[in-house]
């Protein structure tokens, strides 16, 4: 039932995403664009009470738990970037908004990439305490090794993380020199008088 409702709240997202940019987009209604998505955190409450409420009715904590722990952690933080993301990209090809900008090079992309491991440090953080939460709830009694292995592989998220973003610290991607045989757009051709 879980694993069901982790998909429901899946294609949920993605349909409440399309509805509520339709809306801002192709229907011209910012206000209620805003009032649909803003039901994206709904999902979330819901599968964490039925995970919660599959608890407490006895179920023995699995995988299926853990991932839920771990969808929740990722929308609580990641879901507005993915939001705020698609939004760019459906203004610029749908109503003419400005071209989506991600850094490439340098300094920008750095701070970039640090941004982006901050929201998958704080989706994994958010997991962990939510899985430490199932595993207290669950209490001695039950059984919480799936629990504890997912609490780890969130570990390995926060350092693989850390570790991309580090990488483009001590070694920043650099504008790529431009080709001496290709002219520029502000290169003159030399005339001779």
């Amino acid at each position: 039932m879980i694993v069901t409702l982790i998909i429901i709240c899946e294609v949920g997202f993605w349909v409440i995403l399309a509805a509520g940019l339709a809306l801002r987009y192709g229907a011209k209604m910012p206000r209620t664009s805003v009032a649909v998505l803003l039901c994206e955190p709904l999902l979330e409450v819901v599968l964490l009470v039925v995970t919660a409420i599959d608890l407490k009715n006895g179920a023995e904590p699995d995988w299926k738990h853990g991932l839920a722990a771990v969808y929740i952690g990722y929308s609580v933080a990641l879901g507005h970037y993915t939001v705020r993301w698609v939004d760019v990209r459906v203004a610029h090809r749908f109503a003419g908004g400005p071209k989506p900008r991600t850094p490439k090079y340098g300094r920008a992309r750095t701070v970039h990439e640090w941004k982006l491991a901050a929201r998958w440090v704080l989706a994994a953080a958010i997991a962990m305490a939510l899985l430490q939460g199932a595993i207290w709830y669950v209490g001695t009694d039950g059984e919480t090794g799936s629990l504890r292995a997912w609490q780890q592989r969130m570990l390995w998220v926060i350092g693989i993380n850390v570790i991309i973003a580090g990488s483009y610290t001590l070694f920043p991607k650099r504008v790529p020199a431009p080709d001496p045989e290709e002219p520029s757009d502000d290169r003159r051709p030399l005339t001779r008088v």
